[in-house]
C-alpha cells in the first residue's frame, strides 16, 4: 500500500495539476481538445492524444469522472487533491502564466483589435442591482484598467469560460495586458510584485503589503480581496484608501519609449499606468534592480474588489481567457437588465 501511494504522488505531476487546474475552472463537462487549447495558455504544449492519456490515468484514481464521448469533469478527490498538491508543483505557476499570456495578447493600438487578457469574477444573481451601483462608481475612476467589459449571465460563456447557473459573470481587463503591449513594442517587462497600495488625498502614497509573483501559487491580487485589504470605494469615493495594484520593472534603455507608449495607450482609454518612475530609484518606497526602472500598474481586479467590501460574496479567476478586444463593450451600468 505504502509503494502504491508514493506512486500516486510522484505520478501527479505538474502537467496532471495544470489537467485538473482546467478541469475545475468549468462548471460543464469539457473534451480533451478543449483541455489541450487551454493548456497551451499556460504554456504547456500537448496532443489530444497525450491529455487523454492523462486523464485516464486520473480516471482511474477518481480524480477525474468521464462523460461518453463529452469529456470530464474533477471529482471532489480531484478538487482535493489540487488544493492539497505539494507548492514545490505549484511555486512558479502564476509568474509563468503571466509570461505566457503576456506572449499570446495581440492587440494593434492602431485599430484596436486583437486578444487581450481578461479576469473572469461571479457573483450571486440577486446583487445584481447592487453591484450595478457599486461597478458604474468604480468604473468611472482612475483605478481600472480599462472602461469595457463583458457580463454574462449563468450558462452563458465569456471566452473559454463557463458562468456558474445562477450567477452574474464579469470580464475585466487584466492588468497583465500591459505588459503584452510593452513587450509587442520591444520593451521586456519583469513582473515582481502585487500589492495593496495605499491612496492619501487622491494620490498614490505607499504599498502597504507585497507578495511576488515569483513565490506565489495564487494571483496575489486574489489573495488581498480574500482577505478584504482593500477600501477601493474610499479611494474613489473619499479619495483616500486602498487599492490593488501590481509593482514592475522595465530597463533603462527602454524608458522613453514607455512613457511614450503610456500616452499612447491612455488616449486609447486603456488606463493602467499610475506611475513610472527614473532610473535605479526607488519608486513609492520599492527598490528597483541595476539599470531598471519601476512601473506602478493597476490592479484589474480593483472593480471585484469593491463587491466584496459592500458585502457581495464573489469568486474571481485572474488571467483566465484571451478575448478579442474590440468585442467588449463600454460598461453602461444604467440598466439593471443584460
Amino acid at each position: 500500500m505504502h509503494v502504491q501511494q508514493s506512486e500516486v504522488s510522484q505520478g501527479m505531476n505538474k502537467t496532471m495539476l495544470a489537467i485538473l487546474k482546467t478541469l475545475d475552472g468549468h462548471s460543464d463537462i469539457v473534451g480533451s481538445r478543449e483541455i489541450a487549447k487551454q493548456l497551451q495558455l499556460h504554456g504547456i504544449d500537448l496532443t489530444e492524444r497525450t491529455v487523454r492519456y492523462h486523464l485516464k490515468i486520473m480516471d482511474e484514481r477518481g480524480y477525474t469522472e468521464v462523460f461518453g464521448k463529452e469529456g470530464r469533469k474533477i471529482t471532489e478527490k480531484g478538487k482535493k487533491e489540487l488544493g492539497h498538491s505539494l507548492v514545490s508543483e505549484k511555486i512558479g505557476f502564476v509568474i509563468s502564466r503571466i509570461e505566457t499570456l503576456s506572449y499570446l495578447t495581440k492587440l494593434n493600438l492602431h485599430d484596436m483589435v486583437g486578444d487581450i487578457i481578461l479576469n473572469i469574477s461571479y457573483f450571486p444573481e440577486e446583487n445584481l442591482r447592487d453591484a450595478m451601483q457599486i461597478l458604474k462608481t468604480i468604473f468611472s475612476s482612475p483605478y481600472v484598467m480599462s472602461n469595457r467589459c463583458m457580463i454574462a449571465r449563468g450558462g452563458e460563456k465569456i471566452g473559454d469560460v463557463s458562468i456558474p447557473e445562477h450567477k452574474i459573470g464579469i470580464g475585466t481587463v487584466c492588468s497583465v495586458t500591459i505588459n503584452g503591449i510593452l513587450l509587442k513594442a520591444g520593451i521586456p517587462v519583469t513582473s515582481r510584485f502585487g500589492g495593496v497600495l495605499e491612496i492619501r488625498e487622491g494620490k498614490p502614497s505607499r504599498f502597504l503589503s507585497l507578495i511576488s509573483y515569483e513565490g506565489s501559487s495564487l494571483d496575489p491580487l486574489e489573495i488581498f480581496i480574500r482577505s478584504k485589504m482593500t477600501d477601493v470605494i474610499g479611494a474613489v469615493s473619499g479619495h483616500s484608501g486602498k487599492i490593488l495594484a501590481s509593482f514592475r520593472e522595465i530597463p533603462v534603455v527602454c524608458l522613453e519609449e514607455a512613457k511614450r507608449l503610456a500616452r499612447t495607450i491612455t488616449e486609447k482609454e486603456i488606463g493602467g499606468i499610475l506611475f513610472i518612475g527614473s532610473p535605479n530609484k526607488p519608486l513609492l518606497e520599492i527598490p528597483v534592480g541595476i539599470d531598471k526602472v519601476g512601473m506602478v500598474i493597476v490592479g484589474g481586479l480593483n472593480p471585484i474588489a469593491a463587491l466584496e467590501e459592500s458585502g457581495i460574496p464573489t469568486e474571481s479567476k485572474a488571467m483566465s481567457t484571451l478575448y478579442e478586444y474590440s468585442q467588449l463593450k463600454k460598461c453602461n451600468f444604467s440598466r439593471v437588465n443584460i
